[in-house]
């Protein structure tokens, strides 16, 4: 058994089917195909039940990957603590990040480039959820997001930044404040509300819950240029964290005075000894 065969099993698991994986992977489906029937042939199972439409794992194809996922991600550690050795850093780096999760990032990764230029680098965007599995399962190596405590449980978290959130509103609609608003004064408003799963979403749950106010969410996004484009027409409120809703400077914003949402930014890792790149992130980031 290689380790280019575990890969192309790995891909195809990943991606849903033999045309995707050969995409991703730079070759023709043709080899994806060969390869993984070798491998069946070799092992003496079968790893996926293919159809005219789909491609699912079988059950032994189901305990294959993750240990082809370990087996790949211990190669990687063997190659990266050799370059390591010589002083370089190769291989690819997989960072998980939430919308609106920047903090100076792009400064970050610019020298982190500068000083490993072999190392690529992988932005991977999503949901909290999934996120955090990607830590568990190895698929992210680290992360810059925005967890609530029980999230944190089992991984090793470094805090980058705490703010307050504010209320984004239109400037046309009225308040009895020009700078600050209550939670009861806001409940009745509509609100555009990110999809459950977002770490804004459940910080603004969070806050009203504790509040002890209901509000009634009218729009759901997944974007946040989405959420300002709805508040900028006075389609509705929005409960954001104050250096994303000062990137919309034509947006009204208020304080809460009491209870406020807070926006809690940190790095977060895998628990155990971090890998050379993610230590050298780690170093960068402060």
């Amino acid at each position: 058994m290689e380790l280019r065969q575990m890969e192309v099993v790995v891909a195809v698991a990943e991606h849903g089917g033999f045309t995707a994986a050969a995409r991703q992977l730079h070759v023709v489906q043709s080899a994806v195909s060969g390869t993984v029937r070798a491998l069946e042939k070799e092992l003496g199972v079968r790893l996926f039940e293919r159809t005219t439409h789909r491609v699912t794992l079988t059950s032994a194809g189901a305990a294959f990957v993750p240990a082809a996922r370990a087996a790949l991600r211990a190669a990687e550690l063997a190659r990266t603590a050799a370059d390591e050795a010589r002083g370089v850093l190769r291989g690819v780096l997989t960072i998980g990040t939430m919308q609106g999760v920047w903090l100076g990032l792009d400064r970050v990764l610019g020298e982190l480039r500068a000083e490993h230029p072999g190392l690529t680098i992988r932005l991977h965007q999503a949901a909290a959820a999934d996120i955090r599995a990607g830590l568990r399962d190895g698929t992210v190596d680290a992360a810059i997001v925005a967890f609530d405590r029980q999230q944190q449980r089992g991984l090793t978290v470094r805090s980058l930044a705490c703010e307050a959130m504010v209320l984004a509103a239109s400037p046309q609609r009225a308040f009895d404040h020009p700078d600050r608003v209550r939670f009861e004064d806001v409940a009745a408003l509509p609100f555009v509300d990110f999809a459950p799963g977002w770490a804004v979403r459940a910080a603004v749950d969070r806050a009203f819950r504790t509040a002890g106010v209901e509000r009634d969410p009218v729009f759901e996004v997944n974007d946040i240029v989405a959420a300002a484009e709805l508040v900028r027409h006075d389609l509705g409120v929005c409960v954001l964290p104050e250096s994303i809703a000062a990137r919309f400077p034509d947006l009204a914003l208020r304080r809460f005075p009491v209870g406020r949402p807070r926006w809690d930014v940190a790095v977060v890792c895998p628990a155990g000894d971090p890998t050379p790149a993610v230590a050298a992130l780690l170093r960068h980031l402060g």
